[in-house]
């Protein structure tokens, strides 16, 4: 079996790629980024604040970047100056203690119980094989005081055809009242991953 050495991804142009290079300029690419928001949202009928989108496309580069994928996406519909949505991509691969993976692994390893089980189907997705999982969290970092955040997530773990790594790809988000369309979207944005050899 053959490691994956490329994986692409087609998205929306409303999720905007992410600086997750090391070797990127988190600021600048936040600053420049900000104006090409601004300048679209404002042909769309809408005023931004610069500044705050140029926070918070940096808050969400650096906190993607702690987690390292290989794609990372946050979605900014026009008029927005706060994303409302993250989406990461990562290859897994096998190692000594896990030498082979399995859909049910993928499923056991990403799951969570913070709400109770999650929702799990097996699409099989035009790369391969794959288990999707609709769940809710408890967010990490929440304040001891106030209210908590809850985190829903729709995580898909794939077996590519042709090789022994998995690829996880997991939308989040904590906004209510756009579950439907982030889970339409994630599904498919889902299909348009390709990996090559």
């Amino acid at each position: 079996m053959s490691d994956i050495e490329t994986c692409g991804i087609i998205c929306p142009t409303d999720w905007v790629p992410l600086a997750l290079d090391p070797s990127d300029d988190v600021k600048r690419w936040a600053k420049n980024t900000a104006t090409e928001l601004c300048e679209r949202s404002s042909a769309a009928g809408y005023k931004l604040d610069s500044s705050t989108l140029r926070k918070d496309l940096r808050g969400w580069a650096e906190d993607s970047r702690s987690r390292a994928p290989l794609y990372g996406f946050a979605f900014y519909p026009d008029g927005f100056d706060t994303a409302l949505a993250l989406l990461e991509v990562e290859v897994v691969r096998p190692d000594d203690t896990v030498p082979r993976f399995s859909l049910d692994w993928l499923a056991d390893t990403f799951s969570a119980h913070d709400f109770g089980p999650p929702q799990i189907s097996h699409p099989e997705l035009p790369i391969g094989p794959a288990v999707r999982l609709r769940q809710n969290f408890a967010a990490d970092g929440m304040p001891r005081s106030g209210p908590g955040v809850l985190l829903q997530t729709v995580t898909f773990g794939i077996l590519p055809k042709g090789t022994d790594n998995a690829v996880v790809l997991q939308v989040s988000w904590s906004v209510p009242g756009i579950d439907e369309e982030i889970e339409e979207a994630a599904d498919s944005i889902v299909r348009t991953l390709t990996v090559g050899f």
